[in-house]
């Protein structure tokens, strides 16, 4: 028995987890507006809500790639979407390896599989939230466990259940959105974290410690308060400017948001004919960034989950893979420290590194070799790259996107070329000349614009990958938001896009 037939067998005990109802009928545009905007309100209000017990000395592992997790350190939506991206990048491995091989144009094997990926997300909640409790990583608040007369081991309980049900809510919220609102409830999720993150991070004037405050232009406006003119024009004010005073990474998510926006609309269009429906014309876009931004997001996934384990075997007493800051998940030396990603100057400029008034870790790179700090740099631009390239091939192949099956699927539409004879062999090979390589093309071009975004830092924190994605899922948002409006207008247009 393989396991396609042990997932038809269970598909029974699959269906009764229960799921968002699909509308029976069309859903007007502003009904869909109103149930985004209700539930876009909802994450942020539940991204506020901190998880109770929680001890504030708790180490939170994943911390730099909460923004695009859509997840916020200390709340009850700590782990975002991780869940459900690790669940689809497994099922997208399954699928790739030839292990599930359901034919997903038939409906029964269809449901199948999105029952099944169903289930994995819950499971997936369950796995990362379980050994960040168990490994002490998150650690019950030891005054209020006496303060309730419970011992600490209940209160991290209450911490896992806390944990799963934020995870789930993220599920449901994620389901509400893609079957009643526009667009996805993941991308949405994401754009919200990382918008919130840009805008804290250009106006937040609020510093606990005092001095300096965080954001962007409170900060430069703090600098000429407090600085003499005549050195913050000098070379090394300049400097302090540019990389301190935030103006360098206000500029580079400037023209990375450019960027994108550019590569977004840059395209290679097939034109496209009815071969029953005289004057029915269509074009086919093939985007310069074909398999989107997703492959970053694998990348880096990829990234936390080896520097998480390296953290928790450090933590168990293995040492030889790198050692990490007292206190947090940053490894300081070893492999680890070589495969940990680059989110700003101060990561790979040697002289920021050292720098104790840059730097909160400098003490810990003072005697690290200046090479190594720039062969940390040459392998997260390796992996960035190579990793961008071979997961945009893995995604275009796994998720439908090749030659093969969109050439199918135009020519069971009914479509064609123009002058060309009608058959999918022929639309494959048309398709071929292009899809491969604007694949690979694109890969490449992410991963330099991640590395670049990386390399000069951006506002907020948000790393070069989650400013990726906010763009593209913005771009892509109005493009629904177009769509949505056009076929509210035009009726017929509903039917020829198969949505009713």
């Amino acid at each position: 028995m393989d396991i396609n037939d042990v997932l038809r067998r269970l598909q029974p005990y699959f269906e009764r987890i229960p799921s968002v109802e699909r509308p029976k009928g069309h859903v007007p545009f502003k009904e869909k507006f109103g149930w985004t905007v209700a539930i876009l309100l909802l994450y942020f209000i539940l991204v506020n809500v901190p998880v109770f017990g929680l001890d504030p000395s708790s180490i939170d592992i994943f911390a730099q790639y909460r923004a695009f997790f859509a997840g916020a350190t200390g709340s009850i939506l700590a782990l975002g979407i991780g869940p459900i991206v690790t669940a689809s990048i497994v099922l997208q491995l399954l699928v790739g390896a030839g292990i599930i091989s359901l034919d997903l144009t038939n409906p029964e094997d269809r449901a199948t599989y999105q029952d099944f990926q169903r289930f994995l997300v819950f499971v997936m909640i369950a796995l990362e939230a379980f050994p960040q409790v168990v490994g002490g990583l998150l650690k019950p608040n030891l005054d209020v466990a006496n303060a309730l007369g419970v011992p600490p081991s209940v209160l991290s309980f209450l911490i896992f259940l806390q944990l799963f049900i934020g995870g789930v809510l993220i599920v449901y919220m994620d389901e509400v959105v893609s079957k009643w609102g526009i667009g996805s409830g993941v991308s949405l999720f994401i754009l919200a974290s990382i918008s919130q993150a840009i805008v804290v991070g250009l106006f937040n004037w609020f510093n606990p410690q005092g001095g300096m405050p965080p954001g962007v232009f409170p900060r430069l406006v703090w600098m000429f308060q407090n600085y003499p003119l005549e050195y913050l024009l000098s070379t090394d004010g300049l400097i302090t400017l540019f990389v301190d005073g935030g103006i360098l990474a206000l500029i580079t998510t400037i023209i990375i948001i450019l960027l994108v926006v550019f590569a977004e609309g840059t395209r290679v269009e097939i034109p496209l004919a009815h071969h029953l429906v005289r004057g029915a014309r269509g074009r086919f876009p093939i985007k310069l960034i074909y398999a989107s931004v997703l492959p970053m997001i694998f990348v880096r996934a990829l990234q936390a989950l080896i520097v998480s384990v390296g953290f928790m075997l450090y933590n168990n007493g293995v040492k030889f893979l790198g050692e990490y800051a007292p206190g947090t998940a940053t490894p300081i030396s070893g492999i680890m420290y070589l495969l940990s990603p680059v989110n700003s100057p101060y990561d790979w400029v040697p002289a920021f590194v050292k720098d104790p008034s840059r730097n909160s870790l400098a003490p810990y790179f003072a005697d690290m070799p200046d090479w190594m700090i720039i062969l940390h740099l040459i392998i997260d631009a390796t992996i960035l790259i190579v990793g961008g390239i071979l997961f945009a091939k893995f995604w275009v192949e796994t998720s439908g996107m090749d030659a093969k099956t969109v050439a199918n699927q135009i020519a069971r539409s009914g479509l064609q070329i123009p002058g060309f004879r009608k058959s999918p062999q022929v639309l494959e090979r048309i398709l071929s000349r292009y899809i491969p390589k604007v694949t690979i093309l694109g890969g490449a071009i992410i991963g330099v614009l991640t590395l670049i975004a990386n390399m000069l830092g951006t506002v907020g924190n948000v790393s070069g990958t989650g400013l990726l994605l906010a763009v593209s899922i913005a771009y892509r948002f109005y493009e629904d938001l177009t769509r949505e409006q056009l076929t509210e207008m035009h009726p017929m247009l509903r039917k020829f896009l198969g949505e009713e």
